[in-house]
């Protein structure tokens, strides 16, 4: 990709005009918007490869068009916040951004986010677009598992599991949306009638720190209270 594009979403004119300058002179290419709905308008006309948002802004707030974008697109979002409150945080990360800043930050901190999220998104284009899914090869959103070499990676990146891990993660993977009760995980994996299902929760819990950005809110192994467990469709 010859130059990212990056849309930045700031009602503070001085500090959008700012981030703009400094991304510029990096090589991405900009476009700016100064509220939610403005920001939405472009990504309808153009192509987006990252997001810097605030979350304080009038018309349509960063928190409301980041639910909207991620309804669509799986580009990385890095919202900003003049409050330095551990709730804007969470909020922003519960409802799919990938990176916060407080403000007021350095621009090289900014900047190092930026090229950071890049990275790992690229790596997921090319997986998406490069490697198309082979006869023992199950591709999830940023996750691919190949069953003949007994491999994970997750967003490019090589992830090492269990052998029991692995069976787990298999068996849910090779049926994305489906949900399988503890009992039938156990009986398949471990070959034998489930007598107890304690075991299954902590292996899920271990996958999960492995595989997912934020473990608490899982993107791709979600449990289906009273049910069982599945691997999210992407």
């Amino acid at each position: 990709m010859d130059t990212y594009h990056i849309l930045v979403v700031e009602d503070d004119r001085e500090i959008l005009d700012g981030i703009g300058i400094y991304l510029k002179n990096q090589g991405y290419e900009v476009f700016k918007a100064q509220n939610g709905r403005e920001g939405l308008e472009i990504l309808e006309t153009e192509e987006i490869h990252l997001a810097i948002v605030d979350i304080m802004m009038p018309v349509m707030d960063g928190i409301t068009m980041t639910m909207r974008l991620r309804e669509k697109y799986d580009f990385p979002v890095i919202m900003l916040s003049a409050k330095s409150e551990e709730i804007d945080k969470v909020t922003g990360l519960n409802i799919g951004a990938d990176d916060y800043v407080t403000k007021p930050f350095a621009p090289m901190e900014l900047l190092a986010r930026v090229h950071s999220q890049l990275r790992r998104y690229s790596r997921y284009l090319k997986l998406a677009q490069n490697r198309q899914p082979q006869e023992h090869v199950y591709i999830v959103g940023g996750l691919e598992l190949n069953t003949d070499t007994v491999e994970l990676m997750a967003d490019g990146e090589p992830v090492t599991l269990t052998p029991i891990e692995f069976k787990i993660l298999s068996l849910l993977m090779r049926h994305p949306g489906r949900v399988f009760p503890a009992d039938e995980i156990y009986e398949r994996v471990w070959n034998e009638k489930a007598i107890s299902t304690e075991t299954i929760m902590v292996h899920v819990r271990n996958i999960r720190s492995k595989i997912e950005t934020d473990p608490k809110n899982p993107k791709y192994l979600k449990v289906v209270w009273g049910v069982g467990y599945k691997i999210e469709k992407q």
